[in-house]
């Protein structure tokens, strides 16, 4: 195998980590009814199955991005395909609640370790070649989406014909063959000396765990409850504390002045504002398609296939072109007001409404501006930080679209439910509640356009201070 065919199908399993990343968060939707039969879940708790994997996810990725900086990249997604076999196994097996749960929260872990460091395998084997750069970050772009959907299809299929333990079981083969190709397809990089600043990877991950966690919960318990100001009380409390030890510290699991690298900041910005627009969109669009147009999952997931494609097509063909002729700024500004002019747009969902017309034209505009926006405000997230901190810098970048997608979830959860989502079997009134989420969701898009606008820098390789404050350059 060539050098150079070797680096794609590297990409390949790159991609393909990313699709299995966002594929354990759609997976379950269908087997839900059979897991909380089975297993005994109360309606209360059965969202923890997702929430129990987000937590984790979003909590442990800068201790991934970390990790992978210090004991080299290949090694760290290698040992994330390992947590996340042994993870997806047990949640197979499991025969009870709290064995369910955990078993989700490993995988979590198992997709923590996997993000960050699949990122920063990607920029070692594309870094140095900014066209190809962008062509490599649009198809790992473009397998998020995929992996959505095709978890969908998968385990409404796995579900009905099979049985739901393998909606978790499917991960190990895929794992399994992961692990076989990594030695051969992976640069193995560089360890680096330093500590892991344990006391730093605690206080973040109960941090950035418990602040997902109170958001989450909190559409279940009352925003206005004692029980969520607690616990996000406790978030901040930590996160305050995780700033002051990293401020104090020789070697610290996040260096602060990274922040001062040009766009890195900003571009972290818009990604979280992204993922706190786009995923509410795609949330609330599955439950419109269900609830009020009638559709079963599989015709659901079908009706979500052309937005899927358009972002495919959108990341890997137009969103190159375009960076490569106007730079990634105007692309992230352009992307988000477009993906908010398709959330408006659907907010005029009708509860007589059909696919054609009140669904399809809206979800291709919203599919336009994600797949404009996505990749140019990822790229220069990454490459924005010094060569020996794309851990770091990738651990950051997916905590921001995690904590995004999931603080934007809950804040449209609280909204729909108070606009009358929470009514089930009244059509009109389930669709008020939607359409108040789409109009939340495209505001944060719009925010985010605006917000891009005014903290990206203009395009072209940026100089980033290093850490004796020297400009170098990255791209």
């Amino acid at each position: 195998m060539s050098s150079g065919s070797k680096r794609w199908w590297a990409l390949g399993l790159i991609a393909l980590a990313q699709f299995m990343v966002i594929m354990d968060t759609s997976i379950i939707g269908v087997a839900l009814p059979r897991i909380q039969a089975d297993l005994g879940f109360s309606p209360e708790n059965l969202s923890w199955v997702f929430n129990a994997y987000v937590v984790a996810f979003g909590g442990l990725l800068l201790l991934g991005g970390r990790l992978s900086d210090l004991l080299g990249a290949r090694r760290v997604f290698a040992a994330g395909w390992s947590v996340l076999l042994i993870g997806s196994a047990a949640a197979g097996l499991a025969d009870s609640v709290a064995v369910e749960l955990a078993a989700r929260a490993v995988q979590g872990a198992g997709a923590a370790l996997i993000a960050p460091s699949a990122l920063t395998l990607l920029m070692m084997l594309f870094g140095g070649e900014p066209r190809q750069l962008t062509r490599a970050l649009a198809l790992y772009g473009a397998a998020a989406p995929a992996g959505g959907t095709a978890g969908v299809f998968l385990g409404g299929v796995l579900t009905e014909y099979v049985s739901w333990p393998w909606v978790f079981y499917v991960n190990i083969p895929i794992a399994v063959l992961a692990l076989l190709a990594t030695p051969a397809l992976m640069p193995a990089g560089g360890t680096r000396r330093g500590s892991l600043d344990a006391v730093g990877a605690l206080t973040v991950t109960v941090g950035l765990g418990a602040a997902v966690y109170g958001v989450v919960r909190a559409p279940e318990v009352g925003w206005a409850s004692g029980q969520t100001w607690l616990v996000l009380a406790g978030a901040v409390v930590a996160l305050a504390a995780f700033v002051a030890i990293q401020a104090s510290r020789r070697e610290p699991l996040m260096r602060l002045s990274i922040f001062r690298a040009p766009n890195l900041a900003a571009a972290n910005i818009a990604q979280l504002l992204l993922g706190a627009a786009w995923i509410p969109m795609w949330f609330f669009l599955n439950l419109y398609l269900q609830q009020v147009l009638g559709y079963r999952a599989f015709p659901s997931g079908a009706a979500l296939l052309p937005m899927t494609i358009l972002i495919m097509i959108g990341m890997i063909a137009l969103a190159p072109r375009a960076i490569a002729r106007f730079g990634p700024k105007p692309m992230v500004v352009t992307g988000l007001a477009i993906l908010a002019v398709g959330l408006g747009w659907l907010a005029l969902v009708r509860p007589d409404g059909t696919f054609i017309v009140d669904v399809l034209p809206a979800s291709l505009v919203a599919a336009l501006g994600m797949s404009l926006a996505f990749i140019p405000s990822l790229g220069t997230a990454i490459s924005s930080a010094r060569p020996e901190e794309g851990g770091l810098a990738s651990g950051i970048v997916n905590t921001s679209y995690q904590v995004g997608s999931a603080l934007g979830l809950a804040a449209m959860t609280a909204v729909s439910s108070s606009a009358g989502a929470d009514q089930l079997g009244d059509l009109p009134a389930l669709t008020d509640g939607y359409s108040a989420a789409f109009v939340g969701a495209g505001i944060i898009a719009a925010a985010g356009a605006v917000i891009a606008g005014i903290t990206l820098r203009g395009g072209g390789r940026q100089p980033v201070a290093d850490a004796e404050g020297e400009a170098v350059k990255v791209g």
